[in-house]
């Protein structure tokens, strides 16, 4: 009896190569999917930031209470960084806009739980991107936190 173990080879290199094009298939799409950033959230109006802070669960002022401009800066100090780190938290990143100009809308948050007062929800954008939120209390012993409302129990 003649075996012809080509075939066998030929199995196998033939799967050998389906898989090297799986590999080679996946690595692109890892390699696109790491470049493209996801989808910008835009509030270039009043209406849409409102739209979006209430989409959170947060009552606010009808109009921001504060709007200015500012750049964030080329250089961090620690400040920026623990900021930055926050944000990453959230889905954002300052990185790419080091040296950029931003404005930074707040409004008056007036259903966070336990503090009634000095809570501000700050939105930061740049050419009407969101690039960073946050919730914060203004007062001496304030805090930060992230811009998702927590749930209550």
């Amino acid at each position: 009896m003649y075996i012809k173990t080509l075939k066998i080879k030929s199995v196998l290199r033939a799967a050998l190569t389906v898989l090297i094009i799986a590999a080679v298939i996946f690595a692109v799409i890892y390699a696109v999917n790491r470049l493209i950033k996801p989808s910008a959230i835009i509030l270039e109006t009043e209406s849409e930031r409102l739209e979006f802070l209430h989409g959170l669960g947060w009552e606010t002022s009808e109009q921001a209470i504060n709007c200015r401009s500012v750049t964030i800066p080329a250089e961090w100090n620690d400040v920026y960084t623990k900021y930055n780190d926050l944000q990453r938290e959230q889905g954002f990143d300052l990185t790419d806009y080091k040296g950029m100009p931003a404005e930074i809308y707040s409004y008056s948050v007036l259903n966070y739980d336990g503090r009634p007062n000095n809570i501000v929800a700050n939105l930061v954008l740049c050419d009407g991107k969101l690039i960073a939120a946050d919730i914060s209390c203004t007062e001496l012993d304030g805090f930060m936190q992230g811009i998702a409302r927590a749930e209550t129990k």
